[in-house]
């Protein structure tokens, strides 16, 4: 697809996040289940109930629009998830991996955060309204994760890895 116009750029943008959405919808599960943290899990859980809607939303958008609902490779996902996905198999203190897991969930859901904002905002300047409320209300989500995730590892999760001791 060339990018010649913001509307070509806006479907970039939206196949780039479908991509995404559907990467994490395959990865979520398996972050919860290497989760110790009941809590922690939980809110994995409920991110992947969150991203399916996500990715229906998306979905939405493209039928709005006109356009095949197809995902376009997004490799800055693909690599935050492996990085996910790796912590998983590094050995360790059960506290301090789910540590860990909160700040690989936590540079996934600033990515999303970026690309979302950043869809939305074209989204507005091209005046496709619904669009812009859709991305908007998914933008709100990765905010709230964003920050449930941070309440996590500040209340809890964090606070008792810090003290593990090397062993």
């Amino acid at each position: 697809m060339k990018l010649d116009s913001l509307e070509n750029l806006f479907v970039h943008e939206l196949k780039d996040l479908l991509s995404a959405e559907k990467q994490l919808v395959k990865a979520l599960p398996k972050m919860a289940k290497g989760a110790s943290s009941d809590a922690l899990k939980e809110a994995i859980e409920d991110h992947l109930e969150q991203t399916k809607t996500h990715v229906e939303r998306l979905e939405t958008i493209f039928e709005d629009l006109g356009k095949a609902a197809r995902a376009e490779h997004c490799k800055a996902m693909e690599g935050l998830v492996k990085e996910g996905a790796e912590l998983l198999d590094e050995e360790g203190d059960s506290m301090v991996k789910d540590a860990a897991l909160i700040g690989a969930a936590q540079r996934v859901e600033h990515y999303e955060i970026s690309a979302y904002g950043t869809a939305r905002t074209i989204a507005e300047l091209l005046g496709q309204e619904n669009a812009m409320k859709l991305l908007q209300q998914t933008l709100d989500e990765e905010k709230e994760t964003d920050a449930k995730l941070t309440e996590l590892a500040m209340s809890e999760i964090n606070v008792e890895a810090a003290q593990v001791t090397e062993g």
